[in-house]
């Protein structure tokens, strides 16, 4: 009998039941742990200050939506053994453990070419070696060659625990109305057919409003230009410092791991044994040593982090085609004379780019709606649905970012 049993105070679920010792154990590890550090909506808080919640928060909230989920199927009589009740949870609780500092902002920056995703599982992998293979079956599962399907499918899917708990949480703390979703009914429509996960019929309002919430999320949260241009400003300065490096500039971050991989040379490869130094990174490693900077030498990094610091950010203008190269060209002069820079330099203060989100993609994961009479329909297909048809269309805005002096 396991006679661990507990309980975590959530701002938005309430209580969270922790009753088993292994997740206990995995919760209490430094990897984990390390989670308290990094920002869910990485410099989001910049526009919305109560955007301050954690991957950690995250976890822990898709950790619940998930013992809720399969304690659901479970009572409509489909089969779940203890082993994957267990893997499934241990599998939910991990998926972003692989986050590296502000989470999707920097992922590509930090440590070019690898997928949070792909740390993920080396994370998961270590710590089934730890655990001298006690995570086998949740490995199986978040890589999908367990052969019950619709457990990957709470992880990683249209509909997915991650998905359910990030909008719901990322509203809740944002306090945008337009993400609240009546999750309780959307996990209570949950039912398996043909090892798929499905949604019961009377779910499919639930699930329309959920699909729409994520897209208004989308467009007045994480497409907001003042949270691009704040994220664009955190990149910028990675780039310059590695620039300046690369080009026998002395450059010290403000931790031993930060300092190890901002002097990695171009093109290395991350390898398994760098781990444990990825695992000593966080959002503070970053912040810090954006604050020092402020007093370094080089014109443009002190500048760009001095501007993160005070959140004097760029200016970000939206719009849906892309901006002119005379836009560009009269901002890049205009910048390189008042900042006494090159045009190339200047390219760190004026730019442009491309933001999209889909809110649905049929060719990636579909949501099937299982009928009284026995018939399954992709949600896109409904009869009289409210959102059919445009269900699947992208939104895609160009920026441009420009400092303001």
């Amino acid at each position: 009998m396991n006679t661990v049993r507990k309980i975590i105070n959530d701002p938005v679920y309430g209580f969270i039941t922790i009753d088993h010792p292994l997740i206990l154990q995995i919760i209490s590890h430094p990897y984990y742990q390390r989670l308290r550090n990094i920002h869910q909506m990485a410099f989001a808080y910049l526009v919305y200050p109560g955007a301050v919640h954690s991957r950690l928060h995250h976890s822990l909230g898709a950790y619940h939506l998930m013992c809720t989920a399969l304690a659901e199927i479970k009572g409509k009589g489909i089969e779940i053994t203890p082993e994957e009740e267990l893997g499934a949870k241990l599998a939910i609780l991990l998926h972003d453990i692989g986050h590296g500092p502000f989470s999707h902002a920097l992922e590509s920056e930090v440590i070019a070419g690898v997928h949070h995703e792909t740390l993920s599982l080396l994370f998961m992998e270590r710590l089934n070696q730890e655990f001298n293979g006690a995570l086998d079956t949740a490995i199986a599962i978040f890589t999908n060659k367990h052969p019950k399907y619709f457990l990957h499918q709470l992880i990683s899917g249209q509909l997915d625990m991650d998905r359910l708990d990030y909008l719901i949480r990322d509203s809740f703390f944002t306090g945008v109305a337009e993400g609240v979703v009546g999750y309780d009914r959307i996990i209570k429509m949950l039912t398996v057919k043909d090892n798929q996960l499905m949604v019961e019929e009377k779910g499919i309002y639930s699930i329309e409003k959920f699909l729409v919430s994520r897209r208004l999320m989308y467009v007045q949260v994480y497409l907001h230009k003042t949270v691009i241009g704040a994220e664009m400003m955190l990149i910028k300065v990675i780039r310059r410092a590695k620039e300046l490096i690369a080009g026998g500039v002395t450059l010290m971050a403000a931790s031993p791991a930060f300092n190890f991989f901002l002097h990695q040379p171009p093109g290395s490869i991350f390898t398994p044994d760098q781990l444990d130094t990825f695992c000593q990174l966080d959002d503070h490693d970053i912040m810090t040593s954006v604050k020092n900077w402020m007093a370094h030498p080089d014109k443009i990094l002190s500048l760009l982090c001095r501007s993160i610091t005070e959140r004097k950010l760029y200016k970000t203008t939206l719009q849906n085609e892309p901006f002119s190269h005379a836009t560009v060209a009269e901002k890049t002069l205009s910048l390189a004379t008042s900042l006494g820079l090159t045009a190339q330099e200047t390219g760190y203060f004026v730019f442009t780019g491309e933001a999209s989100i889909t809110t649905y993609n049929v060719d990636d994961e579909r949501i099937n709606i299982l009928f009284k009479n026995g018939a399954v329909k992709d949600i896109s297909q409904v009869d009289n649905a409210l959102i059919s048809r445009n269900i699947e269309s992208t939104i895609k805005k160009y920026y441009i970012c420009y400092w303001r002096h």
